[in-house]
């Protein structure tokens, strides 16, 4: 199956993408070393992820997918609009990972569709992997069956990495885009940006840009100076 675009006995409307270049060689794993493994292991069905917002759990779910033929990765928060049909036929793949799921907490029909979805997962043998913001408990959901159902496998806290792998990261980053980011560069970015992967890997690609554009090496005044102008 395409990793691009869910087929599963029909076509839905909608793409279900994979990030180019999301994979688990590209995710430094700091102290989620652990998690990792067994994601990458596959032979826990039921996985479930929390942590907060920036802290990797897309790219985990993400690299995830890239593991199977017939897998799919969808984020909740970006298809409650569609309705909980979304997740018809979706047992007929090896694995499904499913993202955001505090957004549909509260929202009964959505809690119920998938309840009912893990029962047709577990049916046909499926592998789930399941992530939101907060541990199931927490979650706020009205439907007690589908919290148990979070539970039937392993819970994982994915923790933020501490400034040297976030530095590591960035450079690894940089890197893989053919960019050079000097460590002094990289430590004035965790000084002085927010500090969750998300934001500062979008400031890279800003960087990065700029850098092209000026046809100027990263270095910590040019930095400041493309920063202070944005």
């Amino acid at each position: 199956m395409n990793h691009d675009a869910l087929s599963a006995g029909k076509q839905l409307p909608l793409p279900f993408l994979v990030r180019e270049g999301v994979t688990f060689e590209s995710y430094l794993p700091g102290p989620n070393s652990e998690l990792m493994d067994v994601l990458r292991c596959g032979t826990e069905p039921y996985v479930y992820l929390w942590g907060s917002t920036g802290v990797g759990k897309s790219h985990l779910l993400q690299a995830t997918c890239r593991m199977q033929p017939s897998a799919a990765y969808l984020s909740l928060g970006a298809l409650l609009a569609y309705g909980p049909e979304v997740l018809d036929d979706l047992e007929v793949l090896d694995l499904v990972c499913l993202d955001d799921l505090e957004q549909i907490a509260g929202h009964g029909i959505w809690e119920r569709a998938l309840c009912d979805l893990y029962n047709r997962l577990r049916d046909s043998g499926a592998v789930l992997r399941a992530a939101g913001t907060v541990p199931p408990g927490a979650l706020g959901l009205t439907l007690a069956d589908l919290t148990s159902r979070l539970h039937w496998g392993p819970v994982y806290h994915v923790q933020e990495l501490d400034d040297a792998d976030k530095a590591k990261a960035l450079r690894s980053k940089a890197r893989a885009r053919g960019l050079d980011l000097p460590e002094d560069v990289a430590r004035y970015l965790l000084r002085r940006q927010p500090r969750d992967n998300a934001s500062l890997f979008s400031v890279l690609d800003y960087l990065d840009q700029a850098s092209l554009a000026a046809q100027h090496r990263l270095t910590v005044p040019f930095v400041r100076a493309v920063l202070d102008r944005s």
